[in-house]
């Protein structure tokens, strides 16, 4: 994960806000997403083609398109947002913040022969 953003509202602004921020760190080839209205406007498009990055939209009824991203979100979940039970949004993203440090720095992965992924992706 080189880029997220927490908000309250469903809004394009925090949207466009993670997207920024990954690409900062990281120019990615291909740039997938489901149809949702966020990921159709031309602000992300925009966003996206100016990166040079491919769009990869996932299918209608395609839940498998989008499993590692799925997957992911589930790990903080289970790791780490239902054990803190957060009181409001401000500790929610100073914590989760915190955990995906973890994740992507320390955390050993099995399937990346216990690499972390920063090792793998920077290293």
């Amino acid at each position: 994960m080189v880029g997220w953003e927490l908000d309250q509202t469903l809004e394009i602004d925090f949207v466009l806000s993670a997207v920024k921020r990954a690409l900062a760190v990281a120019q990615p080839g291909i740039v997938n997403s489901d149809q949702g209205s966020h990921f159709t406007s031309g602000q992300y498009l925009s966003l996206i083609q100016a990166a040079g990055a491919q769009i990869s939209m996932d299918g209608k009824g395609r839940a498998l398109d989008n499993v590692f991203t799925e997957r992911l979100w589930r790990t903080v979940k289970y790791e780490n947002v239902y054990l803190q039970d957060y009181g409001c949004p401000r500790e929610a993203r100073a914590g989760i913040g915190t955990y995906l440090e973890f994740y992507n720095q320390r955390r050993p992965h099995q399937a990346l022969g216990y690499q972390t992924p920063a090792e793998v992706y920077f290293g």
